[in-house]
């Protein structure tokens, strides 16, 4: 079986290299990858071929894809998988990219029993075993200084969607503990729920706390944007994201280290 897949992989099409313009944008626009040392920016780039090679994008309400964004939102999606790998996006294959936000019509019942409709103006929406959804209005004007990236945030609820519904609790290496996972993420949320009820002001994205899910989502992003929010609010949180994406951003960023 072993070396039936190593004949597989080598009639495989190699990726198309990613022109050196196009890769030179991407990477100003995404500091985490930027301020990765030359070994790993060659392993992300080689990645990011992977990763265009593997999914399609999909143009919505006449917006005309370049190659260039396909580069910048395939870099993105690759930051949280650099020391995974592309098998950790399977089962989806295809990127939605409207000009903007787009209308959806979403269902739901409350804890009465009773079914609710509503109409929702997003900007990302990711479906478990479904198409990646984004806004590039949203992306081109998103500021990784203050944590934010659309792209990594609706990755991680890809990630997060591998074992089941959505629920803050991605799939856990076998070297690390549930129980250390659940402790950690369940304080913080808990903490970060009491704050934003209370109505004070919070440096992570207030969104957090809409459901756990949300909260792992928008820690990843700002664990890779903006590391030091997370490494010094949550560090707990920190260690465990650490652990599972086997990276470690607040020694990457310089910016993420200053006081």
């Amino acid at each position: 079986m072993a070396g039936l897949r190593s004949i597989v992989q080598r009639l495989r099409p190699k990726p198309r290299p990613i022109p050196d313009a196009h890769w030179r944008a991407a990477l100003r626009a995404t500091p985490y990858a930027r301020a990765q040392p030359l070994q790993e920016r060659q392993r992300l780039r080689a990645l990011t071929a992977q990763f265009l090679r593997a999914k399609t994008f999909e143009p919505a309400a006449g917006i005309a894809i370049t190659e260039a964004m396909r580069v910048c939102i395939a870099l993105r999606a690759c930051v949280p998988i650099l020391h995974l790998g592309l098998d950790y996006y399977s089962g989806w294959s295809a990127i939605v990219l409207y000009p903007g936000d787009f209308r959806v019509r979403d269902t739901y019942m409350d804890e009465a029993g009773v079914e609710h409709h509503e109409i929702q103006d997003l900007c990302g929406q990711s479906m478990a075993r479904g198409p990646m959804v984004l806004s590039w209005e949203t992306i081109r004007a998103e500021n990784p200084a203050r944590g934010q990236d659309l792209v990594v945030h609706e990755c991680a609820h890809k990630l997060d969607a591998l074992n089941g519904a959505p629920d803050g609790f991605p799939p856990l290496h076998p070297d690390m503990q549930p129980r250390e996972w659940g402790r950690a993420f369940r304080a913080a949320y808990d903490r970060l729920r009491s704050e934003v009820d209370a109505g004070r002001g919070t440096r992570l994205d207030p969104y957090a706390a809409a459901d756990p899910a949300e909260f792992f989502a928008v820690l990843s992003e700002t664990f890779f944007t903006a590391p030091q929010l997370v490494y010094r609010d949550f560090p707990a949180v920190y260690d465990q994201l650490r652990l599972f994406y086997r990276q470690d951003p607040y020694g990457v960023i310089p910016t993420a280290r200053r006081p």
